[in-house]
């Protein structure tokens, strides 16, 4: 081939390349222009929760035509958020029946479990109900602000049509009794580093799964439904100490075993807390606080700040055992505020929730067999219980 001809071609390539390099370029540029000024558009108001494209975030790749000035770029909708001022849903649950035929097998357990626990299946349903109607999960710890001692309501802004709703789990310590009665054994971390539940079958299989408790089948309907939780927010972990805590022995602390214990226990109480987890007191030894005299109730609060809460870290949650509360002017109220507590949770039948100076008092609704059976009226801005009921269950249906 001719030399000269050689030496052309290679120049015309050269060029092609150049203006093709010197295209992308403008139109890559146009682009990242246009995500500035959408930017800087953004309500103050609404940026808490749909933040638009980072000015510094990578772009991603685009045709050609794509990065063409005459071609519309698709614009965020951003969600308007609204100051809420209605009553605030707490419900409560406890570990779930993970196998029914171990829990309802007519034993000296079975009636507790037909009224003190759910199953999988009906968490499920109640799940899907609560989203239907559009409730949102949120951190209980942003319904005060405290300030030189002072306590105070916060604002609660949210998009609008939803509605707030707290959601904690009392005893997921994996007692003994709940190991043999159809409950999971322990949470633990799956294959991908995934909070998931630690269980032995009926036929003592050992499975670990994420779809037969609470906490890794929350985690994966607020994957696939991310509106479900604001900013977020899963739910509140209360645990006592008397038999450790998620299924570690974490209370036998001059076993050989425990250093095992406490190790197994840190890196999933660690990805809790990543996955919007947290933590409240239940009491040490799940004592009944109205009944308790002041001096053994110091003796099981301090126990458990002693042995429980250098794992999980510091609260300010205390739900009280039984749902048995005291009142601001009782002294173990008074102590448990000197301890660094400022939210009380108790049981009730409707919403409450009051401010003090120094603290705040809620209720929350059980959802158990009982509620099931007897409050269908009362749940009914939540589910139907008609339409949660497991038919595994003994006996009738909800009235």
């Amino acid at each position: 081939m001719n030399k000269k001809y050689v030496l052309t071609l290679r120049g015309l390539l050269v060029g092609i390349l150049l203006v093709l390099f010197i295209f992308i370029e403008i139109g890559s540029r146009h682009v990242f222009t246009l995500l500035q000024d959408l930017s800087s558009t953004e309500s103050p108001q609404a940026s808490a929760s749909l933040d638009l494209v980072p000015v510094s975030a990578p772009m991603p790749t685009l045709d050609l035509a794509a990065v063409s000035p005459t071609t519309p770029q698709p614009v965020p909708v951003k969600t308007p958020l609204v100051l809420f001022k209605g009553k605030i849903e707490h419900v409560f649950f406890h570990p779930l029946i993970a196998f029914p035929e171990l829990a309802f097998d007519g034993d000296s357990m079975a009636q507790g479990y037909n009224d003190w626990f759910i199953t999988v299946k009906e968490f499920n349903k109640i799940l899907d109900s609560l989203y239907r109607n559009q409730y949102v999960l949120i951190d209980i710890g942003s319904l005060y602000t405290e300030k030189d001692g002072a306590v105070r309501p916060k604002e609660l802004w949210l998009p609008a049509d939803k509605k707030p709703l707290v959601l904690s789990i009392d005893d997921l310590n994996y007692y003994t009794y709940m190991r043999e009665n159809g409950n999971a054994f322990r949470l633990v971390l799956d294959e991908h580093g995934e909070v998931a539940a630690y269980s032995m079958t009926p036929q003592r299989e050992p499975i670990t799964a994420r779809n037969n408790e609470i906490v890794p089948i929350l985690d994966d309907f607020v994957l696939a439904h991310p509106d479900f939780s604001w900013q977020g927010a899963k739910g509140v972990i209360a645990l006592t100490g008397y038999e450790g805590i998620l299924g570690y022995r974490t209370d036998q602390l001059d076993s050989p075993n425990y250093m095992n214990a406490k190790e197994g226990v840190l890196p999933v109480i660690k990805r809790l807390k990543e996955t919007g987890w947290s933590f409240a007191s239940h009491g040490y030894g799940h004592l009944d606080t109205s009944k308790i005299t002041l001096n053994r109730f110091k003796q099981d609060t301090l126990r458990w700040k002693q042995e429980v809460e250098p794992l999980i870290g510091a609260t300010s949650v205390y739900i009280y055992p039984f749902g048995s509360s005291v009142l601001p002017e009782d002294r173990k109220y008074q102590f448990l505020v000197e301890e660094g507590f400022r939210i009380m949770c108790s049981v009730g039948p409707v919403p409450y929730l009051a401010f003090k100076p120094d603290s705040v008092m809620m209720d929350r609704r059980h959802i158990d067999g009982i509620a099931l059976h007897d409050q269908r009226s009362r749940l009914l801005p939540l589910f139907d219980s008609q339409e949660i009921w497991d038919s595994i269950r003994p006996g009738s249906g909800p009235k």
